[in-house]
């Protein structure tokens, strides 16, 4: 017997490898998840501020969620979910991503003293996933469907309110509804990406942007011979090829033999030939306009001009097939056998100056689903989170027309869904209860922070929604926060409209992260290889990060840790989250 007790313990990881557990590892999970959170919770809203995030010589600008997020590369693996659910979140509805990290960790927040009293995170899981889809069900029950223009006009203006371009919706509202319902009208609603472009011109004031109703991109890269094209074109012929049109060396290692000078002169009057014979088939397809993706070079350029065409190589892959849709042509492979079927035509093109930029414009096409937004502005930062914004509209948008209905803002469905909640939760015995209880509490968060960002009177204003809401029920349906004037009014009055989905997509969203985060009761980080080609890939956080595990010795006053630091600290402040990566706050953006 006192054999058998002294033999060792039988060891199946790597040596040097963390285990952590148990209720102290789920309670660390949670902290994690709120220090994530405080990195976005003053973004939220039209008062929102701005995060400014630089990584080596990029800096980025922006309030919005899922961007920070992916720019911190937070390396904390729980914490990663919350990451996760902001992309999907931005993918799937484009606006709503710091909503949905802030109710993720304010549910994980209020369920934490439960964790730390030993109730069963399963039971808590079986909870929560029950009360969210009660949840979702509440905000499908409330959401109305008014007049469709009416609704896709103040849902954008909505979506780009707390956008740094906020001041500038009565110009962008109407480009964005515009462009989203051309393409619902034609079913193609779903490939926004595919047919909606976003060009960015740095110069010029923000009220310069303008859209354009057909294709519009930057002169590519000319050669010679260029600037004596025709430039305007009136229901021109359009050829759209993939072929390239310069005289090329042969490829490497080729081998040519030859027994006289003079077979030598053949070989390059061939290769001559065989430019020669590619440029006359376009010029006889009777085209007026011809696009390539690969390069058209000066001898094809010059071709081109002394007959009175006008081409560019080079094109964006995007900007092809946009100009291929808008105008019916046929991208070609081959310059044989060039008929008018592969042509395509618009009504008009031209080459028109855009503050530096000269741009190409392709408008009045028969397709009129492809649209181009052109934004101005003063620097490219400011430029870049504009198209962000853009972006995010177009999505609400698109999100909207599919929805079909659409929700109050300013914290008022959260507010009624979380009355509604704590009314059930007295309904229930047992330690449900309590959590149900936590998940509307929790759903306080959002009026809550956009008090604070708004810097209105949080407590004041919160007693007022709770005591509208309870009195009143469903008549107060729509009762949120007043950012203009403080206080609380209708916010459907207001015209603070949001898509249906959105706010559904955020309830499930918070809910499913907060049960993955619950669920996790080990922690395994094994430490880094010994083989010194396998230490780049044992990194974690990007260059310049330390190893996992490893010391929190950092630029910005020792702020940036390893994901160890997080993950053993009880409180970890926001900037300890991305190695390497630091971020400041920046001016608001409302």
């Amino acid at each position: 017997m006192n054999q058998m007790g002294m033999r060792p313990g039988i060891i199946i990881l790597r040596e040097g490898t963390d285990s952590s557990q148990g209720t102290p590892q789920l309670v660390s999970n949670i902290n994690a998840c709120q220090a994530v959170a405080d990195a976005v919770r003053t973004t939220l809203g039209p008062r929102g501020m701005d995060k400014l995030v630089a990584k080596g010589n990029n800096t980025t600008i922006s309030n919005d969620g899922a961007t920070i997020m992916k720019l911190l590369e937070i390396a904390h693996p729980a914490a990663k979910t919350l990451v996760d659910i902001s992309m999907s979140q931005d993918l799937s509805v484009g606006d709503g991503t710091t909503s949905v990290v802030l109710l993720a960790a304010e549910i994980l927040s209020k369920l934490k003293p439960l964790v730390e009293e030993g109730l069963s995170p399963t039971r808590m899981i079986q909870t929560i996933r029950r009360t969210g889809k009660q949840a979702v069900q509440k905000v499908k029950d409330m959401a109305i469907s008014p007049d469709q223009q009416t609704m896709l006009l103040k849902c954008a203006s909505t979506a780009l309110n707390s956008k740094l371009i906020s001041s500038h919706q009565d110009l962008f509202a109407p480009m964005v509804v515009s462009a989203v319902t051309k393409l619902h009208e034609s079913g193609n609603v779903d490939e926004i990406a595919d047919w909606i472009a976003i060009k960015q011109i740095p110069g010029g004031d923000v009220r310069s942007s303008f859209l354009v109703e057909g294709v519009a991109f930057k002169k590519t890269f000319s050669y010679a011979g260029f600037e004596q094209m025709t430039k305007r074109f009136e229901k021109p012929k359009i050829l759209l090829l993939n072929v390239e049109l310069e005289l090329k060396s042969e490829k490497e290692n080729a081998e040519v033999r030859i027994s006289s000078p003079s077979e030598y002169q053949s070989i390059v009057d061939a290769e001559w030939q065989v430019i020669y014979d590619k440029l006359d088939a376009c010029v006889a397809s009777g085209a007026n306009i011809v696009l390539s993706k690969l390069p058209i070079g000066d001898l094809a350029t010059q071709y081109f001009a002394d007959r009175g065409l006008f081409c560019a190589g080079r094109v964006v892959d995007g900007d092809l097939k946009r100009v291929a849709k808008a105008t019916n042509a046929s991208i070609q492979t081959t310059t044989n056998g060039l008929t008018d079927e592969v042509l395509g035509t618009c009504g008009l093109f031209e080459e028109k100056q855009v503050g530096d930029e000269r741009f190409n414009l392709f408008t009045e096409c028969p397709s009129t689903l492809t649209c181009t937004v052109v934004l101005r502005g003063g620097t490219e930062q400011f430029i870049a989170e504009s198209e962000r914004s853009i972006h995010d509209a177009l999505m609400v948008v698109k999100r909207t027309i599919q929805s079909g209905s659409v929700v109050a803002g300013g914290g008022a469905v959260e507010m009624s869904v979380s009355n509604f909640l704590r009314r059930r939760a007295l309904e229930i015995e047992g330690k449900e209860q309590l959590i149900v209880s936590a998940y509307s509490k929790a759903l306080e968060v959002i009026p809550r922070q956009l008090c604070e960002n708004a810097g209105i009177d949080a407590t004041d204003t919160l007693s007022a929604l709770r005591r509208k809401h309870a009195q009143d029920g469903d008549d107060a349906k729509w009762y949120g926060v007043n950012i203009e004037e403080g206080g609380i009014t209708d916010t459907f009055e207001l015209g603070v409209w949001e898509p249906s989905d959105n706010k559904m997509n955020s309830f499930e969203a918070a809910t499913e992260a907060a049960c993955v985060i619950l669920s996790i009761d080990e922690t395994i980080i094994t430490p880094p290889s010994q083989d010194p080609g396998a230490q780049a890939s044992g990194m974690m956080g990007g260059a310049g990060g330390p190893p996992m595990g490893g010391g929190g010795g950092a630029p910005m006053g020792g702020m940036m840790g390893s994901a160890m630091d997080i993950a053993n600290s009880g409180g970890a402040r926001s900037g300890q989250l991305a190695p390497g990566v630091s971020y400041m706050k920046g001016r608001g953006g409302g």
